[in-house]
């Protein structure tokens, strides 16, 4: 098959659109449209032109919408990220890495009171958090099917098994080109919606099973040093589901679980990723809604209040990533966000508030 000339470019542009002006330049063709029903042309002309090696914007002037094509050579991915056992290994040493967290972590609650064999409910916490991670990444790619944008497999990042978190997260890469706002929006949205899904079912598991302390026997742990007092924030969907089955609040102590311990990870990776910061899913939310310059003050609010919430090292990485890449700008920057997508956005920063890391004195100490 014969590559397309700048003729044939033209003749489909013109096929599509009612075309008023028209530009030849070195790089680029422009076409100043007069179209008011543009956005169905935009995406079918997109495809196309991404399929014969051209890319197109649509851009607002002062004298009306112009289609601006260009000649673009597909990027070459990094060498590790483009081969198929990338992912598979990256897979294997967070699963190994979470096997070994969740074991170590059940050995430490059996010193106090016994939950069960420690090989066995390692089993169990990998298979709830790499589920809420796993499933988070599925919508994402079942949005992105849904709208024919091609994506990588999830890539799973390694954490700090032990004296840490064992992963943090995972992600996915676009292979095609994200043609307007809404598509955009809804990959966005649809990883954490499914991932806190299965957040709120482990949680609430784990909350059913989690053994309780006496307050006596509690603080007389707390004085040996056998039980640590849990000072990272409880989200108020925690707080629900250990509320649901009669935990929580004064006179006892609820014993944090490896199982429990994935639910709080899992509402920590949603709360983040509903940041409106950079190019978190909530930064791609934001920015179809509030446009490229609200969205940066929308990343540096983020930034503030993980600061508030003493998360200092997720702020300074978000500061360096997002002066280098602010955010994902679709080819088609002028078709505004639908009504529906809007409302959504609002339940969004709901859900965002109901998974932060709350602690316990952070109303007292926000106040004096």
């Amino acid at each position: 098959m014969s590559e397309p000339s700048q003729d044939d470019i033209i003749l489909l542009v013109n096929s599509l659109f009612e075309v008023d002006q028209f530009n030849k330049g070195m790089y680029a063709l422009e076409f100043r449209i007069s179209d008011n029903n543009f956005k169905s042309k935009f995406e079918d002309l997109a495809r196309r032109l991404e399929n014969m090696s051209y890319v197109c914007k649509l851009e607002q002037m002062d004298d009306g919408k112009y289609l601006i094509i260009q000649k673009f050579t597909p990027k070459k991915q990094r060498k590790w990220l483009s081969t198929s056992w990338t992912p598979r290994i990256l897979f294997a040493i967070v699963i190994t890495f979470v096997m070994i967290d969740g074991f170590y972590r059940t050995a430490g609650t059996n010193s106090i009171i016994n939950i069960g064999d420690p090989l066995e409910m390692a089993g169990i916490y990998t298979l709830s958090l790499l589920g809420i991670l796993g499933v988070h990444e599925l919508g994402h790619i079942v949005a992105a099917k849904i709208h024919r944008l091609k994506t990588t497999w999830p890539f799973f990042i390694p954490g700090i098994p032990i004296i840490g978190i064992p992963t943090f997260g995972a992600f996915i890469q676009s292979r095609g080109l994200t043609i307007n706002r809404e598509i955009l929006f809804d990959v966005a949205i649809a990883g954490p919606i499914a991932g806190l899904i299965i957040a709120i079912i482990v949680s609430m598991y784990g909350a059913y099973t989690a053994p309780i302390l006496q307050e006596d026997i509690a603080q007389g742990l707390f004085a040996e040093s056998r039980l640590i007092e849990w000072n990272q924030g409880e989200p108020l969907f925690m707080t629900a589901s250990l509320a649901l089955f009669g935990k929580g609040g004064p006179g006892h102590e609820v014993i944090m679980t490896p199982v429990l311990f994935a639910a709080w990870i899992g509402f920590l990776i949603t709360f983040l990723n509903l940041l409106p910061a950079w190019q978190l899913d909530g930064g791609h939310m934001a920015r179809t809604l509030l446009g490229s310059k609200l969205h940066r003050y929308a990343t540096f609010g983020s930034m503030a209040i993980l600061v508030l919430l003493n998360y200092w090292l997720m702020a300074m990485l978000i500061l360096v990533l997002s002066s280098r890449n602010p955010s994902a700008t679709p080819l088609d920057d002028i078709s505004p966000l639908s009504k529906n997508r809007k409302l959504a956005y609002i339940g969004i920063i709901g859900l965002a508030i109901l998974c932060a890391p709350i602690p316990s004195n952070f109303m007292f100490n926000f106040l004096s």
